[in-house]
């Protein structure tokens, strides 16, 4: 099953939700996150937050739109106003996450939390068949 989340810049929440898919990931998942433009790297805060948990994404780049499969399964935007380009999927939903960036680390982790529940609802959501 695929499943991407997508945001702005791909560099705090569409990561993080990324990081978690594939933390709780039992084999199920092709995990992917892009953003709608351009940026450099994923904020180091949210990298900071997510090792704070244990989930090392040390690794992680911001990605692009192009670099995610033309069709999936599950497309999950993290609001901001995103408009995205149609991307064939059998279920989109908008999570409409403020943005952290900019702010403290404790917006980070707030963001982080409310992620968190988010991914581990939405898998709760695909093993009952709920979606």
């Amino acid at each position: 099953m695929k499943v991407a989340f997508v945001c702005t810049h791909n560099s705090c929440r569409s990561i993080m939700a990324e990081g978690f898919l594939n933390h709780y990931n039992d084999g199920r998942f092709e995990v992917y996150s892009a953003g709608t433009e351009k940026y450099p790297h994923p904020k180091p805060l949210a990298i900071e937050v997510m090792k704070d948990l244990g989930i090392d994404m040390s690794n992680s780049r911001s990605k692009l739109l192009d670099e995610i499969p033309n069709e999936l399964d599950i497309l999950i935007t993290m609001g901001c106003g995103v408009e995205c380009p149609f991307i064939p999927c059998q279920f989109r939903e908008d999570w409409a996450l403020n943005d952290p960036s900019g702010g403290p680390k404790s917006e980070f982790e707030k963001t982080r939390d409310l992620i968190k529940e988010k991914v581990l609802d939405l898998i709760e959501r695909i093993n009952k068949n709920k979606l």
